[in-house]
């Protein structure tokens, strides 16, 4: 039996990689359910209380890193609040739309449209839209990290 459980742990922790490419994939939610897999099903004990504390603000992270720098970027390339605001939207509608792509081609349209209503140039608006994509880079490179860190912390406290 723990052998099952400990394949539904890899997998989960897979599939979080894996919502990189695919967004439909909720990464957080694979993640606790590896975590919760292992502390119902094979050692109640074996994850510390520091360990719960921190997996829960690093989800809490998780969740919110492609919102924020999507938002961060497109104010750092000039966009206006609407522009950052529209990218956000962008990458949360964008997860559920045209899969991988959409979480990129999404946001990018939005916030040059956004700009381009708002009376921005059209360079400004492309400004602010490659500020979108940078975002999306970051955000994905910061839930990469965040999600090793949690998988090689779970690792380590068991």
């Amino acid at each position: 039996m723990d052998i099952l459980i400990w394949v539904i742990i890899i997998a989960c922790f897979i599939a979080s990689f894996a919502s990189v490419i695919f967004p439909i994939i909720p990464a957080p939610l694979v993640l606790w359910i590896g975590f919760l897999a292992y502390a119902f099903f094979i050692n109640g004990s074996g994850l510390s209380v520091f360990f719960w504390i921190g997996a829960v603000v690093l989800t809490i992270l998780l969740i919110v890193s492609d919102i924020i720098a999507n938002s961060y970027f497109v104010k750092k390339y000039g966009g206006s609040k609407w522009g950052e605001r529209s990218a956000a939207i962008g990458v949360i509608i964008g997860s559920f739309i045209i899969p991988p792509f959409g979480i990129i081609v999404i946001p990018f349209v939005l916030v040059i449209v956004v700009e381009l209503v708002q009376k921005r140039s059209s360079e400004e608006a492309f400004k602010a839209a490659i500020g979108s994509l940078f975002g999306f880079l970051s955000g994905t490179v910061a839930k990469i990290i965040i999600q090793a860190i949690l998988i090689i912390w779970f690792f380590f406290d068991i």
